[in-house]
């Protein structure tokens, strides 16, 4: 940090959730990868920054029959590469895998991956159709919030004040169901994306549930869902998977392209996903 910045290295969670209930505008510190950028942007104000690097326990990813924990410094290449975690998620292992470049996300945190709200993110897409919920703690105690309720607005989120993210909770992919996620790129590879989709395909009594996690394609990360009948076949069910996309983008359009080239980009991520699901089924 520069400038007028003040730095804070508390060594115990008690002591940096004290600092952050005290601060009048805190920000947490991890990997720091998205304040960096912010602030090359002109986009941070603030003069006190939190480092939580000496905390314990918060790089620990915890793995039980039916849920990894992942906490909140955890590397994003961690996520993508841990045996226990694509055994359990693959999806979100797959798309972990897609963040920016390994030298960015070996040093990008999980937590600080959704902090700012970004809506570009690749990783809340696969999170929301897995259902992941995201721990937030305070000196008053913890509370979890679905990632389907964490993006609030545009670069907002429901983190109050003195609290920060400890970890992402994501319950095992159920067995039989299958996952897929496409990014669409303007630019560089290691840019941000015009679109992305996740789809997770969930086999249930007689039906497919769909769900559909979208990045980039409006102000926060979408998150959508319907049931496939038996009666569907592959090419109504992207059609109908299209038409629920289609209902829920609000593009915002820069340099990586108008809302239309956005749209379309966006379709055609739904599309490459959910048919990879439904072909995982076919060779089932």
């Amino acid at each position: 940090m520069t400038g007028d910045a003040r730095v804070h290295r508390p060594d115990s969670l008690e002591e940096t959730t004290a600092l952050l209930r005290d601060l009048d505008d805190a920000m947490v510190y991890g990997g720091g990868t998205a304040i960096q950028i912010l602030r090359k942007q002109g986009l941070l104000f603030t003069e006190d920054y939190v480092d939580i690097a000496r905390v314990p326990g918060l790089t620990d990813v915890v793995v039980t029959d039916d849920t990894v924990r992942i906490g909140a410094l955890t590397p994003l290449r961690r996520v993508e590469t841990d045996t226990r975690v694509r055994q359990l998620i693959p999806l979100a292992s797959e798309t972990y895998g897609h963040v920016a470049n390994p030298r960015v996300r070996n040093t990008a945190s999980a937590g600080g991956n959704i902090a700012h709200g970004d809506y570009r993110l690749d990783p809340p897409t696969a999170l929301a159709v897995l259902d992941a919920t995201v721990e937030l703690t305070s000196s008053t105690g913890v509370r979890h919030v679905s990632i389907r309720e964490f993006f609030t607005d545009f670069q907002e989120t429901a983190i109050e004040h003195g609290e920060l993210i400890t970890a992402i909770s994501v319950p095992a992919q159920p067995a039989r169901a299958r996952g897929a996620f496409a990014k669409m790129r303007a630019l560089s590879r290691n840019d941000w994306p015009s679109a992305s989709a996740a789809v997770l395909a969930v086999p249930d009594d007689g039906f497919i549930e769909i769900r559909i996690g979208l990045g980039a394609v409006a102000p926060t990360t979408v998150y959508l869902a319907f049931d496939l009948t038996a009666d569907m076949d592959e090419q109504q069910a992207v059609d109908a998977a299209i038409d629920i996309a289609n209902s829920a983008m609000d593009p915002i359009p820069d340099v990586r392209g108008s809302a239309a080239y956005k749209a379309q980009l966006g379709r055609v991520a739904v599309e490459e996903a959910v048919r990879r699901c439904l072909k995982e089924f076919a060779r089932d």
